[in-house]
């Protein structure tokens, strides 16, 4: 009731806020009642290949190239042709997490768990509310969600006979009381929205009807009506809470309704506790004359405007904000004879500059769609399929912004074929490596239905045919610039793969991983990259494929190790890892070592427990393993009893772990170890209360005592922090390769902080455009090159800007083709290539609005990107046209 009361007191706030939003989201979908905007768009498709996916279903590739604004546009079309005719073949909605509605999840995430072998993202949503998609929604027959009452949106759908449909859907539903009177159902399903024209909120005089499918405990809570809500439990009313909500979602055998204004009156008036009530929906067609209702479907998804009717391009039915704008974008289409269903999916990255709504009608008109419709686009623009004799699916291409967006459902291809005979090998792994990276490959085989066979181990035969690298059983290393060719062999059949080499421009980001969060002499750290690639995928490169370079202390690299030498006169350090002239950096404070628990004098509480399956024990004893006999260490024994499962031991500090002083950056343990090849971690509990997981040590593989640490100072813990225990992990995969049993020993455990130095005053720096003054700290100098604003972006002269503010500046080299520029400031670097938007600030891809550009031989580098990455506190007098930076 507290919490009711609180959102009444709330209300009108509230509803400000939203009603804000309210007309900004009406304007981005906005009903087109006008012409079709079918721009001039016509360009050229380029067909370039296919790849067979699974019986019934193939990913095929197309090139589009037109122009625009004078200037050619490449653009790069996917689409998964799905045979209907096929009864290996099967298209379904997939659903958030554990296909629930309020939940989200990646294209690729929401395939991987409800085993769809491809897959692209599906209906739009609103993402000011409780997440559930707008339109209907049909999973394996059943109606999961009804349409929401607004105009011009379409859906598709395949009959259960596998004729496929696009039109327009809404619903009919009502409860009836055991009295015999009925109230109409708003929806099933759904968040608030407004209806159009008129902008009447959806919940208002309502009742909505929510199943075991809505995953949350929030049905819509908007702010603007007051809920009553009705429990139904097996077609029997369970309770009912009059101006209150249930604090549950709803269960698996009922539903919960939702009822607000006349809806809620209906219910007072009508329902009873311990009654009986009724409750009947379906999804309808718009247009009366259609005899096809939700009964008739075995899988719908809602979408959006109409793209493409009787194969031409079709009259907008809605229009979103970037209708002409080239984004990526998601769409669904049918062939004429409706044997074939198509999912396209149109590239926005690097390697293809997207398309408009016009566009879209363009080249779908030209591979043959008959009828189709618009998906969720822009960011949210997925497609993922599985290789051929994998058995994981994988991103086709890398989505917009490099970033794989969580959405609330998306369309899955599945396989519902039986087991069939060999039929053919494919070779497993990344598509590309760094030099002196080494990665697995494997050999597997597809059968009569293209699918996957189990991987090949023992009669697979390796090599290397081009010399690129070296092949040591299944594991390569490129050891040179250049493509390398493995090949596979097993029987008769053979297989090939091709290997790239990652070049900058394949690069969205590295980071440098350390052990350590602070410098301290004569220690020693390990590093390790993480790379992002524009494609997508993520991996940690081993510190052997890049170029060192250390800053502001004297120290020495040798393979994946740092020894720091000497930090005297140091206030910190920089280390700087290259790759292909591309750069990352790692800014570590100055340290000190303050011992936490020694188990001599002192010594902090710690007992042993373990999940399910883990047996073992804990003691404190003098003397084990070589120690001196009165030199005490916590000794722990551990057996991992279960097959399946993660399974840990643990070493707890405590109940509830035990506060650390300061603000630690990292922590070192002196390990006995049992070269188990078990995983060594630290629980930390934060301030927030946020459970951290530190890795001390990806696998035992030593015995004997051995110092390691774990770093902090990446995970943005809120200070205070506890310790809550040190643990043996044994996680399911690779299993076989572990002990199942061991020993292990804790002494002298350490916590490093930050040594407290003094800040230099920062500078304060005065430009204005077209001014060649720069003024510093009050003092003013001439400058040979003004600032200067280009399609209203400021442009300033790099070395005097960044010099000015105590940086440094490295010119490009003699012979550099591409003219790099690279500074650095406080521990920061940037990376700039003249002519060129994309810019590498702290080792992450950036795109600026202009290009860094040279002008009077100085040069010019976009103020508003730099400074936002930096930090540099800036202010802008529009009167004198001048900037501040500090």
């Amino acid at each position: 009731m507290q919490q009711q009361e609180r959102r009444t007191r709330t209300k009108k706030k509230r509803s400000f806020k939203r009603w804000t939003w309210v007309l900004a989201f009406m304007l981005v979908l906005q009903t087109s009642s006008l012409s079709a905007d079918v721009a001039s768009a016509n360009g050229t498709v380029t067909y370039k290949g296919q790849e067979i996916i699974t019986a019934g279903a193939i990913l095929k590739k197309y090139d589009w190239v037109s122009t625009r604004n004078n200037k050619p546009a490449h653009v790069n079309v996917n689409v998964i042709e799905i045979a209907l005719n096929n009864p290996m073949v099967k298209l379904d909605v997939m659903t958030g997490k554990g296909g629930k509605f309020t939940t989200k999840n990646t294209v690729k995430k929401m395939a991987s768990e409800s085993g769809a072998v491809a897959g692209v993202n599906g209906d739009f949503f609103n993402t000011k509310a409780t997440l559930a998609p707008m339109g209907p929604q049909i999973s394996n027959g059943e109606i999961m969600a009804t349409p929401n009452d607004l105009p011009g949106f379409y859906s598709f759908g395949l009959t259960k006979d596998n004729k496929p449909i696009i039109d327009m859907f809404t619903f009919t539903g009502s409860v009836t009381a055991a009295n015999g009177t009925s109230y109409p159902l708003g929806g099933v399903n759904k968040t608030y929205y407004w209806f159009e024209p008129s902008g009447q909120h959806s919940m208002i005089d309502s009742i909505f009807l929510y199943t075991s499918s809505w995953a949350s405990s929030d049905r819509a809570n908007d702010g603007v009506t007051v809920p009553t809500e009705v429990l139904v439990q097996d077609g029997i009313i369970q309770d009912i809470k009059v101006n209150g909500i249930f604090e549950m979602a709803p269960p698996e055998d009922g539903y919960i309704l939702r009822a607000a204004g006349a809806g809620a009156q209906f219910v007072q008036d009508n329902l009873k506790i311990g009654d009986p009530i009724d409750s009947a929906y379906n999804v309808v067609p718009r247009d009366p004359t259609r005899t096809y209702d939700g009964e008739d479907f075995q899988m719908m998804i809602g979408g959006h405007t109409i793209l493409v009717d009787n194969g031409k391009p079709a009259e907008l039915s809605r229009k979103d904000a970037d209708y002409t704008r080239a984004r990526a974008r998601t769409a669904i289409g049918y062939s004429q004879d409706e044997k074939y269903v198509y999912l396209i999916n149109v590239e926005d990255n690097t390697n293809s500059t997207g398309m408009s709504f016009a566009e879209m009608q363009d080249v779908m008109t030209q591979i043959g769609i008959w009828k189709g419709m618009n998906l969720d686009g822009g960011g949210s623009s997925q497609m993922v399929a599985r290789p051929l004799g994998d058995t994981n699916v994988e991103l086709v291409a890398a989505p917009e912004s490099n970033y794989q967006r969580e959405i609330v459902n998306g369309l899955g291809v599945y396989t519902i074929a039986p087991k069939g005979e060999a039929l053919g090998l494919t070779i497993s792994g990344p598509k590309a490596l760094f030099v002196n990276e080494s990665a697995a490959y494997y050999a597997g085989g597809y059968d009569t239905y293209y699918n996957p066979i189990p991987r090949l181990e023992d009669s697979a035969v390796w090599s290397n045919t081009n010399g690129m690298g070296t092949m040591e059983d299944n594991v390569f290393t490129l050891t040179q610039r250049g493509k390398a060719t493995l090949s596979v062999s097993s029987g008769q059949a053979t297989a090939t793969k091709e290997v790239d080499v990652v070049g900058r421009k394949d690069i969205a980001s590295l980071k440098i991983q350390s052990s350590s969060g602070v410098l301290m002499e004569n220690e020693d750290i390990k590093l390790a990259v993480m790379a992002k690639l524009k494609d997508g995928t993520e991996r940690v490169v081993p510190a052997e494929s890049f170029e060192w370079e250390i800053k502001g202390f004297e120290g020495d690299i040798q393979g994946d190790t740092l020894h720091v030498k000497n930090i005297q006169g140091a206030t910190a350090g920089q280390i700087i890892a290259r790759y292909d002239e591309f750069s990352t950096i790692l800014n570590l404070p100055l340290g000190s070592e303050k011992l936490w628990a020694n188990f001599d004098d002192i010594n902090p509480t710690v007992a042993f427990s373990a999940t399910e399956g883990v047996t073992g024990e804990i003691q404190r004893m003098p003397g084990i393993f070589g120690l001196a006999p009165d030199n005490y260490a916590v000794q722990m024994d551990y057996q991992f009893t279960s097959p399946t499962g993660t399974l840990a031991a643990y070493a707890d500090f405590g109940q509830d772990g035990m506060l650390l002083e300061g603000e630690p950056q990292s922590m070192s343990v002196n390990v006995w170890g049992d070269n188990s090849k078990n995983w060594l971690r630290a629980e930390v509990i934060d301030a927030a209360g946020t459970t951290h997981r530190v890795d001390l040590a990806k696998e035992i593989d030593w015995d004997g005592w051995k110092t390691v640490t774990g770093n902090f100072s990446s995970l943005n813990m809120s200070y205070p922090v506890q310790l809550k225990r040190i643990y043996i992990a044994d996680i399911e995969q690779g299993r076989a390769d572990r002990a199942r049993e061991g020993t292990v020993a804790f002494d002298d455990i350490s916590f490093h902080y930050k040594t407290n130095v003094s800040k230099p005053k920062r500078n304060v720096v005065n430009l204005t455009i077209d001014k060649p003054e720069i003024i510093i700290n009050g003092q003013s100098s001439t400058i040979d090159q003004a600032p200067v604003l280009i399609s209203g972006n400021t442009l300033v002269p790099v070395r005097f800007v960044v010099e000015a503010l105590d940086g440094e500046v490295v010119p490009w080299k003699e012979g550099d083709e591409e003219r790099k520029v690279t500074f650095y400031k406080d521990g920061q670097m940037a990376e700039l290539w003249l002519d060129q938007l994309e810019l590498n600030v702290n080792g992450k891809v950036v795109t600026a609005e202009v290009p860094p550009q040279l002008i009077n031989e100085r040069t010019m580098i976009p103020l508003r990107i730099l400074s936002e990455n930096f930090g540099w506190k800036v202010s802008w007098d529009q009167e004198t046209q001048t900037v501040t930076l500090e």
